[in-house]
């Protein structure tokens, strides 16, 4: 039988299902803008020059870059808190709980980056973005799981939710060992200091949120200033705030419950309209078979599905790893490619690998037509491996 699942993981996958929705209504806005008479004020509105400055201390950047880091740190903080959790009490805190996630998650991010790799041999320019294909959304993926409602059995709910934040784990490993560029040591010290700071009051276990939340944004300004990717500082933040095993009321766990609704349904959507939008006019298809953009679909398609699934099965059979009940290998097939939905991870990843707007524009077509056939595939593959009717309700009465 599967365990009840816990309010907060419950409110997580409910917030981050309704969110998803609300990230493919924005990506298919941002399509139909970028590809209207509207087109010309769309990249305009996003190459807005916005500065702030105290002093001397002056940040200038388009209003894409303020989204894209800024925005984005916001996001990598929830996920930093999220980690946290899990790592420490949830679905990460024991090996029993984390092998299946952990070796499936491995094979998610090595193969993908392999098939990437494969492919763009013959074009150097391109293999600066073997991490794109990957990674994975986790709100576009549970939002494609929420459209079969209930039928879904948690534990696979549970599961994809695991793999993915290992996948982000991975991701932040990344972005900080391969796409930070020439390091300012004053400012990365600084930021040092800061993050003593927070560690400091995090061990001290003080309760209030607005000291992580001012010191945060300090050390957010440093690092952005330092070399090192600015959403890397929303993550160190995050990995100082004091987890309440006891209660649902301690600082990680109010800052998470408050930041969710914001990040799953204005920054995570804002996010997809500024960086799903490319032009389609004029594109033949043969555009879909240039080296980068064939590499990321088929990095997302085929790699996800040898990487997660393979593992997976590899991992059970070797007794590594226990299938979770009520969950079959179907199911864990139709998981293997939700999780191909690399959207706004890919993109983000996409844009720290390439400057050029030929390479952006086509790392966009590579993840939007990967992350489309692999949710259409796995919500088809997994509504059929479903049972029909109510011989799920066993699983139902855990929420």
């Amino acid at each position: 039988m599967v365990r009840a699942i816990t309010p907060m993981l419950r409110d997580f996958l409910q917030k981050e299902s309704a969110g998803g929705i609300v990230l493919i209504l924005a990506a298919a806005l941002a399509l139909a803008v970028a590809n209207s008479p509207l087109s010309a004020g769309y990249f305009d509105f996003l190459d807005i020059p916005v500065v702030a400055a105290f002093g001397s201390f002056v940040i200038d950047k388009p209003l894409l870059l303020w989204i894209n880091d800024g925005l984005m740190a916001v996001f990598f903080f929830l996920v930093g808190l999220e980690v946290k959790r899990e790592v420490l009490e949830g679905q990460l805190s024991s090996w029993n709980k984390a092998s299946l996630p952990l070796i499936a998650a491995i094979g998610g991010m090595a193969i993908p980056a392999l098939v990437f790799i494969g492919l763009n041999l013959d074009s150097p320019d391109n293999i600066r973005g073997w991490a794109i294909p990957a990674a994975t959304d986790i709100a576009f993926a549970l939002g494609i799981l929420s459209l079969l409602g209930p039928r879904v059995p948690v534990a696979l709910k549970a599961l994809l939710l695991a793999i993915a934040v290992i996948d982000d784990i991975g991701a932040i490993a990344i972005i900080a060992l391969f796409y930070s560029g020439e390091l300012d040591t004053g400012m990365l010290g600084a930021a040092a200091i800061v993050f003593v700071f927070m560690l400091a009051l995090g061990r001290a276990k003080v309760q209030s949120t607005i000291p992580y939340v001012l010191l945060a944004i300090l050390m957010w300004a440093f690092v952005l200033k330092s070399g090192v990717h600015a959403t890397l500082a929303g993550v160190a933040a995050a990995l100082t705030i004091p987890l309440d095993a006891k209660s649902d009321h301690g600082p990680l766990e109010r800052m998470e419950h408050a930041l969710h609704p914001w990040v799953a349904f204005l920054v995570i959507p804002i996010f997809g309209f500024a960086n799903a939008g490319v032009t389609l006019v004029g594109l033949q298809p043969s555009a879909l078979l240039e080296p980068l953009p064939l590499g990321i679909a088929l990095g997302l398609l085929i790699g996800k599905q040898l990487g997660i699934f393979g593992f997976a099965w590899l991992a059970v059979k070797a007794r590594l790893a226990e299938l979770p009940d009520e969950v079959n290998w179907r199911q864990i097939h139709a998981l293997s490619l939700l999780a191909a939905i690399g959207f706004t991870m890919s993109l983000f990843i996409g844009n720290l690998a390439f400057s050029t707007a030929e390479q952006v524009d086509a790392v966009k077509l590579g993840v939007l037509s990967g992350s489309t056939i692999a949710a259409i595939a796995g919500y088809i593959l997994l509504k059929i491996s479903l049972p029909a009717g109510e011989a799920e309700n066993e699983i139902d009465k855990t929420w």
